[in-house]
């Protein structure tokens, strides 16, 4: 079956695509800034606009991980943590060194993505980054990412604006390999519209970055397609009282509440709704950011039934049985969410380049220039990974939009809670 999604593009996703597909005019892998100016490693690092990391006979490449790794929203970077440190275990060495890896818990805030990053901009010895997690740990630290000449990629950041064409230059240090939820909406709204064949709707966000711009695609693409919305509410991090905003909604009579947030308030949420006077038969439905078995612990019974969208993992490829495998042997558990196969991609995406630019002198030290590595990021092009072939556009955007949709059922709520789903129910 074909998993691509099923729905012409609107405006601002077609401006997305084609800036995804505009050509660079640097190089192509293989032919990096580095090597044209020749094996010089002193002439290369000064001509670098941001230096080299020199990294000594017997030193390990360094890299970090940076995103939320504490409180109700871990299972994300979890799962993000255990596809890096599967892809290290995958390649253990680059040019004769060991690779380290390093983490800084960004908190899925602002302001925690802001700390992370300062302290990472400051650590001389890293030479690339996997991350943020949370769209917010990107707004709040990319510009001293980008500032300190390090590169990072998100292998689950779908903010649309990310990647948008006018970004800004402090985004010149960023890709990732997760979808634009200038993708996820739309679905969501073709799945409520067409499949579901539902014409009203209430959203609910949670003043994330992630959260608002998604709930926004979905109602602009939901009501172009001729439904209406009845009302847009907002609920705040760490509020568990959820009956007066879900009164507001149950009073405009909505077939369906979409409320893509995070797992603490959306396990609030789904406890709460059906208690709400005209929201106990309304289909209740979440995107990635509740994709996941602790989502489904704090929803309780009212989870059941309920849809999630998320990219499809029956489309990644045939080396992702393998990776499970491995995740289980490893960790003695199932995945987690759903972005462990975008960070491996990510991981490797940024060995390969590294591989690429990295000049080893007579001693043995390695030399990476920083910005010949940014370039070559983004000159990435057919890179076989988990989640597909991944090709980087130029302003950052590596992932395919291969979205799905799955129904809740008694097999995941348990107890005990199994998880993921077995397959989507859409495309």
């Amino acid at each position: 079956m074909e998993k691509f999604l099923r729905w012409s593009a609107g405006p601002m996703v077609l401006a997305l695509v084609l800036a995804a597909c505009q050509p660079s005019a640097s190089a192509s892998p293989g032919e990096s800034a580095a090597a044209s100016m020749g094996e010089d490693p002193a002439a290369v690092c000064a001509a670098d606009e941001f230096g080299c990391v020199e990294i000594p006979a017997g030193e390990p490449i360094h890299i970090a991980m940076w995103g939320v790794l504490s409180g109700p929203d871990s299972d994300l970077g979890t799962d993000v943590l255990h596809g890096v440190e599967i892809a290290i275990d995958d390649r253990p060495t680059l040019l004769d060194h060991d690779v380290q890896l390093t983490t800084e818990d960004g908190l899925c805030t602002p302001e925690g993505g802001a700390t992370a990053a300062q302290k990472l901009a400051t650590d001389s010895t890293l030479v690339g980054l996997i991350g943020s997690v949370c769209s917010d740990e990107t707004v709040g630290g990319i510009a001293t990412i980008t500032d300190a000449g390090l590169t990072t990629i998100s292998p689950s950041n779908t903010r649309p604006a990310l990647t948008f064409p006018d970004r800004g230059p402090e985004y010149a240090g960023y890709l990732r390999t997760a979808h634009s939820d200038a993708f996820q909406g739309k679905a969501v709204a073709e799945f409520i519209y067409n499949e579901l064949q539902l014409t009203t709707a209430a959203t609910i966000h949670d003043g994330s970055a992630y959260a608002e711009a998604l709930q926004q695609v979905f109602v602009d693409e939901f009501t172009a397609l001729g439904g209406e919305i009845t009302i847009q509410e907002a609920v705040s991090k760490g509020q568990t009282d959820m009956v007066p905003v879900l009164t507001r909604v149950g009073a405009t009579n909505p077939d369906v509440l979409y409320y893509p947030i995070f797992t603490a308030e959306g396990g609030f949420i789904t406890a709460q709704a059906r208690n709400a006077a005209g929201l106990e038969e309304a289909v209740l439905m979440g995107s990635d950011g509740l994709f996941s078995p602790t989502f489904i612990t704090a929803a309780g019974p009212n989870a059941e039934g309920m849809y999630l969208s998320s990219p499809d993992f029956t489309a990644f490829g045939d080396e992702y049985q393998a990776f499970l495998d491995k995740h289980q042997a490893k960790y003695g558990t199932a995945v987690l969410q759903i972005f462990h196969a975008h960070a491996y991609d990510a991981t490797n995406i940024l060995f390969d380049a590294l591989e690429d630019v990295a000049l080893v002198g007579d001693d043995g030290t390695v030399y990476v220039p920083k910005g010949a590595l940014r370039e070559r990021l983004y000159q990435t092009s057919d890179h076989q990974g988990l989640t597909g072939t991944l090709t980087c556009g130029e302003f950052g955007d590596c992932g395919a939009p291969v979205i799905a949709v799955y129904q809740v059922t008694a097999r995941e709520v348990g107890p005990p809670v199994v998880w993921p789903p077995e397959a989507p129910i859409w495309p």
